[in-house]
């Protein structure tokens, strides 16, 4: 009787050592060599919204056309080109004008050097200006001499100027686009108007061909835009335009300026 029961717990304590073993062995195995599962990844939001746009930073640089000199609203072409880009586009659209009244292309270059300035421009996205007027009419004394030899030697200390100041403009922005909006012949209904119109006539031309040597500058024509009743879109002044006129440059600025283009080419 006491044989059989010391057989008895003999054997459940070996069926009690094999189990304690295979527990144990399944423990090891689970705590150092069963790889735990990846935790469950949350799944990022995937935006789809495409009408997140850069903005768009003009910067307006000259003289009293772009200051909007003779707009009884105001306005100047710089506001009317704002508009029409805003009607047409989703992003958002500033603009800072330096222009100065007054300004000739020698001013305009000093004025390159200052820090505001280049810091504006470094900034900008398009760059607009008007430059010239004043170094070609002179504030209206050109006309009192109106000879050939006088609008040669004038126009050649401008093409020396406009060069460096649309090398200026590139140094500060390799990126920028640059519209340079052309003269129109504000003496077109007086005596010798022929003489007048040849002369902003080839003003223009120098300056769209030298343009045209620099990589992303636009030259903007407005001379046929003046061409015919020009007295209806000038001031009272005579020389500036008034607020038609002035409607019809910001419309064509802004009809070359297209966003999705320049976007494209400064990413």
């Amino acid at each position: 009787m006491k044989l059989n029961s010391v057989k008895i717990i003999t054997f459940l304590s070996l069926v009690a050592t094999v189990m304690w073993v295979v527990g144990l062995s399944f423990t090891i195995n689970d705590q150092f060599f069963n790889n735990p599962p990846p935790p469950v990844e949350k799944s990022a939001t995937i935006s789809t919204d495409t009408t997140q746009t850069k903005d768009v930073f003009i910067v307006a640089i000259g003289d009293s056309l772009t200051r909007g000199t003779g707009d009884s609203t105001g306005k100047g072409y710089v506001q009317y080109m704002l508009n029409d880009l805003k009607s047409k586009t989703k992003q958002n659209v500033n603009l800072s004008n330096l222009a100065i009244s007054g300004y000739t292309s020698q001013q305009l270059i000093n004025q390159l050097k200052q820090t505001e300035m280049q810091r504006q421009i470094r900034q900008s996205d398009i760059v607009v200006m008007t430059i010239g007027a004043n170094d070609l009419f002179q504030g209206g004394t050109t006309l009192t001499n109106f000879k050939q030899s006088n609008i040669d030697a004038l126009e050649k200390t401008y093409l020396s100027n406009l060069k460096e100041i649309y090398g200026t403009i590139r140094k500060i922005n390799p990126q920028t686009t640059v519209y340079h909006i052309g003269l129109y012949n504000p003496f077109i209904e007086l005596s010798d108007a022929k003489t007048t119109s040849n002369a902003v006539r080839k003003w223009n031309f120098d300056t769209a061909d030298l343009a045209a040597t620099f990589e992303k500058f636009v030259f903007v024509p407005t001379f046929d835009l003046f061409q015919l009743n020009v007295n209806n879109y000038l001031a009272g002044d005579k020389f500036h335009p008034n607020s038609m006129g002035y409607q019809l440059v910001g419309d064509r600025v802004a009809s070359l300026i297209n966003f999705e283009k320049e976007n494209e080419k400064n990413e």
